[in-house]
């Protein structure tokens, strides 16, 4: 079993930069502009989400091309895209949500799966089998800084990355919690720069929040 490692590996991730881009890639051009404008700003962990279908490209060419970046997959709904991701060469990959498939995939990858929840009932799914990192999802929707708050108490021990609705003015309440490693969002890649390739732009938003790290 790889858990332990992979936990490890998650904290190093999170270690030097607190927020986490979500990133939706809609043109192939824009995969390095993109990427390069990130890191630039100080930001060179990359969430690629499947939720269009350059997005599994978008991964396999920046394995290839930026390797120094560590980049991961998100929105992976199953064990076929779980394979998929892998193969591109995610560093990381995470879910919405977690079903029993992924979570035992995860206990032996080899790279970390940072599962999805909302609940308490699925935090105590992967609790039991190990996990005491998740991504909560959607964070705004389902409770953000004050679930996060009563979170605390039952599982001290468990840390989160949130993502879903979260904007650069509630970015720091997010930050300040002691079970937050990471705040994930697309805030600092907004689509009117992207349509606009203004990636100084993109860097310059990054720049803003970049000292979080």
């Amino acid at each position: 079993m790889r858990l332990a490692e992979n936990s490890s590996n998650l904290d190093s991730i999170f270690s030097g930069q607190r927020i986490l881009p979500v990133l939706s890639i809609h043109r192939e051009s824009d995969v390095l502009p993109l990427a390069d404008a990130l890191a630039a700003g100080g930001i060179t962990n990359l969430e690629i989400t499947l939720r269009t279908p350059l997005g599994l490209a978008a991964i396999r060419l920046l394995a290839e091309q930026r390797p120094q970046l560590c980049v991961g997959a998100g929105t992976v709904l199953d064990g076929r895209q779980f394979q998929s991701v892998l193969d591109a060469g995610a560093r990381f990959v995470v879910s919405p949500g977690c079903t029993d498939e992924l979570l035992t995939l995860g206990l032996d990858s080899p790279v970390p799966l940072l599962p999805g929840v909302a609940t308490a009932s699925e935090i105590m799914r992967g609790y039991r089998m190990g996990y005491r990192c998740f991504k909560l999802f959607p964070a705004e929707v389902c409770g953000g800084v004050a679930l996060l708050k009563a979170f605390a108490g039952p599982f001290h021990d468990v840390r989160f990355c949130p993502t879903g609705g979260i904007t650069p003015a509630k970015l720091a309440d997010y930050l300040a919690l002691g079970n937050v490693v990471a705040a994930g969002g697309s805030w600092m890649a907004p689509p009117a720069l992207m349509e606009a390739g203004d990636w100084a732009g993109i860097t310059r938003l990054c720049r803003q929040f970049a000292p979080h790290g």
